[in-house]
């Protein structure tokens, strides 16, 4: 991705890079050490990414997109919306209701009902911003001479048990959930089509 974006002329098409990991934890800038609780044998990988800790793993659909955004005619923080916004319409598609945090990039799920369609109300707890949610979806983004890469990372049918020994995106506790884990079942190629076929729409220009 970044030898992608430093060889990209203005004249580079953009690209959807839609793709599966095995096991890894991959650390962003803003990342500290303590975040990484146990990796064990997974390895953990230095990124440039803006954000703190993640797992990518199998049954979790990554996608990296690599636009220019002066092209697009849109800046970095609407850039994010966008992503978060194809990730809502992706649950949506299987009926499920995802919530942005504020000042927490990703999407969220209530874990006691996470296909009611009411929003989010009243201020976060304090002392417990992500009560009753659960993380389903994770963004870390890189912006190079208004070229993107890095992207998300949506979780379909995992084991989760990775996300345990982190303190997952810099925040201790915070429960990691999947499509499988709150009752959806699909496959990894029916989510990796039809987020890529989300991005494709809300990224464009």
């Amino acid at each position: 991705m970044r030898q992608a974006t430093q060889e990209r002329t203005p004249d580079s098409p953009d690209q959807l890079w839609v793709c599966e990991h095995t096991p890894v934890y991959t650390q962003g800038l803003a990342g500290k050490t303590d975040h990484v609780l146990n990796p064990g044998a997974i390895p953990v990988v230095q990124t440039d990414r803006g954000g703190q800790v993640t797992y990518h793993g199998p049954g979790q659909v990554v996608a990296y997109p690599l636009l220019d955004l002066r092209r697009a005619g849109y800046y970095v923080k609407e850039y994010v919306y966008r992503i978060e916004e194809a990730v809502i319409r992706t649950l949506a598609h299987f009926e499920v209701t995802g919530h942005r945090v504020p000042g927490a990039p990703g999407i969220y799920v209530r874990l006691d009902d996470p296909f009611s369609h009411a929003a989010l109300t009243g201020p976060m707890h304090p002392a417990d911003p992500f009560r009753g949610l659960g993380k389903i979806a994770a963004l870390g983004i890189k912006v190079s001479r208004h070229c993107t890469y890095h992207g998300v990372a949506l979780n379909v049918a995992m084991d989760l048990e990775p996300f345990s020994r982190i303190n997952p995106c810099g925040y201790a506790g915070l429960e990691t959930v999947d499509l499988s884990t709150i009752g959806v079942q699909t496959t990894w190629d029916e989510a990796a089509q039809v987020l890529g076929n989300k991005l494709g729409v809300y990224l464009a220009p």
